[in-house]
C-alpha cells in the first residue's frame, strides 16, 4: 500500500486554532512539542517520521497525566487525536519496563465498540511503537477464532478487542486477563449506545484491581459518569472541548425535503464535483443498501458498510474509499466512529440519528486533522424533533434550506407551523393523540432493519433505560 493511501494513525497534530479564541492555558499547550513530555526516543522518532511535532489539546492534557500512572477520564470531540493521547504514554510505559506478558495474556487491554475502530487503534499502536518491538493483537468478530487464539498463545503487549468476541475467548480460556496492567475504554459513550455495559462489567471482573484505567469519550452522558465512578480510582478529569460540540471547521446545513424525495435530492447533490469523497449515513442496514443501490443506478461509484457485511467486505469497501476507487461510502452509525479516512470532503445525513450525540460523531468524519469539511442533513417532517434535539445538544442553530414541493398542501403545512413557532403537522399531532399512553420511543426501535440489533432510544442519555432489555448488546457487531 502506498504512503498516500495507507491508513493513518489516529493522531491529529495539525489542528490550527486562532490564539485569540483559545484560553491562555491552551495557548501555552499549543507551543508544546511531543519532545517536551519525556517520551522515549524511539517513540519521538516514529512521530517525526509521520510528520507529527505538536500535540492537540487533548493530547497535551492527557499524556503527562497518563505517564504518572493515574486514572483518567478524558472527553474530546471526535477527530482530535484521543487515540494518541493514551497510546503514546502507554507505549512509553511498556518501553520503560520491558517484560514478557503472561501466557495467553496482555499487559494492556483496549476495548473498542467496533471492528473498524479496533483495527485503527491497533494500527496506531504499531505505528508509534514500531521501533520498540511492541506486540499488538486485535480480537473482533466476523473472522475465525483460531488465528486469534494462536496470536494470544505466548502473550502480547497490547490487545485491542471488541467486547463480544473477547468474552467468547475468555469463556474458551484462550485469553487470560489477570496480568493486565492498563485498561482503556475508548469511545465509552458508543459502548453505552450499543448496550455493552453488561459485557464490560463481565470483562472487568477478570482483571486485577491493581491497574490503571483510562476512559476516553467524545461525549459524557450521565451513565458513563456513573460507570467511571464505579471503575476509576480518583481519576483526573480532562476535557478539550465542551461535551456535544462540533468541530468549527465543519460547515453544517440542513435541507428540508419530503421523505419520498430524499434519494432524488441526494443524487442531485452529487452533481457537485466537490463531493469527491463523501460519507452518507443512514439509520438502518437495509436503508444503507437501498441508498447504495440508488446511487449506483445513477452512475455514482458507491459501496455500503454495516453490521451485516462480512469483515472482508467491510475492509474492501474502506480500502476502495481510501484509494478513491469509489466516491461514496454509505454507512450506519455502527461505523460512525470507526472510519478514519483522510480528506473526507462531505458527510451527508440521509436520515438524522435518533441519538443526538451520534450527529456529532457522524460529522466528525470530515474536517479531521485541521482540514475543512461540509455536513449536509436531509430532514423530513418526521425528523424535526430529532433536528431540535441535535441543535439543543450542540447549542447552535443549523442553516436550513427548504426543497419541499410548493404545490403540495401537506408538505407546506409544516412550514406554516414552524413560522408560528410550532414544529410538526396535523397528521403527526393526530398520531400522537392516538398513541397517547403508548411507550414514547417505541415507533422506530427494535425493528429488523436496525444495525445494532437492540432497542435504542431517540431520547438520548435520558432514554437509555432500555439497556439490559432483550439481548442488551449487539452480538452481530462485536463477534
Amino acid at each position: 500500500m502506498s504512503q498516500r493511501n495507507r491508513p493513518r494513525p489516529a493522531l491529529c497534530s495539525n489542528m490550527h486554532l486562532g490564539t485569540a479564541d483559545v484560553p491562555r492555558d491552551e495557548r501555552n499547550m499549543q507551543s508544546m512539542m511531543f519532545s517536551d513530555f519525556g517520551l522515549a526516543a524511539p517513540i519521538l522518532q516514529a512521530l517525526q517520521s509521520e510528520g507529527y511535532d505538536t500535540p492537540t489539546p487533548i493530547q497535551a492534557k492527557a499524556i503527562p497525566i497518563v505517564l504518572t500512572g493515574r486514572d483518567v477520564l478524558g472527553v474530546a470531540q471526535t477527530g482530535t487525536g484521543k487515540t494518541a493521547a493514551f497510546a503514546l504514554p502507554i507505549i512509553h510505559r511498556l518501553a520503560s519496563d520491558r517484560r514478557q506478558a503472561m501466557r495467553k495474556g496482555c499487559r494492556v487491554l483496549v476495548l473498542s465498540p467496533t471492528r473498524e475502530l479496533a483495527t485503527q487503534i491497533a494500527e496506531s499502536f504499531r505505528t508509534y511503537g514500531r521501533h520498540l518491538g511492541i506486540t499488538v493483537t486485535v480480537v473482533f468478530g466476523g473472522v475465525g477464532h483460531r488465528p486469534q487464539s494462536q496470536a494470544m498463545a505466548r502473550g502480547v503487549d497490547v490487545l485491542v478487542a471488541t467486547p463480544g468476541r473477547l468474552i467468547d475467548h475468555l469463556a474458551e480460556r484462550n485469553i487470560v486477563l489477570s496480568g493486565t496492567e492498563v485498561l482503556v475504554l475508548d469511545e465509552a459513550d458508543q459502548m453505552l449506545d450499543l448496550g455493552f455495559l453488561p459485557p464490560i462489567r463481565r470483562i472487568v471482573s477478570h482483571l486485577t484491581a491493581k491497574r490503571q484505567n483510562l476512559f476516553f469519550s467524545a461525549t459524557l452522558p450521565s451513565e458513563i459518569g456513573k460507570l467511571a465512578d464505579e471503575l476509576l480510582r480518583d481519576p483526573a478529569r480532562i476535557s478539550a472541548a465542551r461535551t456535544g460540540t462540533t468541530v468549527d471547521s465543519v460547515m453544517q446545513r440542513v435541507i428540508y425535503v419530503e421523505s419520498h424525495n430524499k434519494r432524488a435530492v441526494l443524487v442531485e447533490l452529487f452533481r457537485d464535483p466537490q463531493m469527491a469523497r463523501t460519507l452518507v449515513f443512514t439509520r438502518t442496514k437495509r436503508g444503507a443498501d437501498r441508498v447504495a443501490r440508488h446511487l449506483e443506478a445513477a452512475g455514482i461509484r458507491v459501496a455500503a458498510i454495516h453490521g451485516n457485511k462480512s469483515q472482508s467486505q467491510r475492509e474492501h469497501a474502506l480500502a476502495s474509499f481510501r484509494a478513491s476507487k469509489i466516491r461514496v461510502l454509505v454507512a450506519t452509525d455502527i461505523a460512525a466512529r470507526g472510519i478514519d479516512v483522510e480528506l473526507v470532503t462531505h458527510v451527508v445525513n440521509f436520515e438524522l440519528p435518533e441519538v443526538p450525540e451520534n450527529y456529532v460523531h457522524r460529522i466528525g468524519r470530515t474536517a479531521r486533522a485541521g482540514a475543512t469539511g461540509v455536513a449536509i442533513s436531509l430532514c423530513d417532517g418526521e425528523e424535526r424533533d430529532l433536528l431540535r434535539n441535535i441543535e439543543r445538544l450542540t447549542r447552535q442553530s443549523i442553516s436550513a434550506e427548504d426543497r419541499r414541493g410548493k404545490g403540495d398542501r401537506a408538505s407546506d403545512r409544516p412550514v406554516q407551523r414552524e413560522r408560528n413557532g410550532r414544529v410538526g403537522d396535523d397528521r403527526r399531532a393526530h398520531a400522537r393523540g392516538r398513541q397517547r399512553g403508548a411507550p414514547r420511543n417505541r415507533q422506530r426501535h427494535g425493528h429488523r432493519g436496525s444495525d445494532t440489533g437492540h432497542y435504542s432510544s431517540a431520547a438520548g442519555p435520558r432514554g437509555r433505560q432500555h439497556q439490559g432489555r432483550k439481548q442488551g448488546f449487539s452480538w452481530a457487531e462485536s463477534h
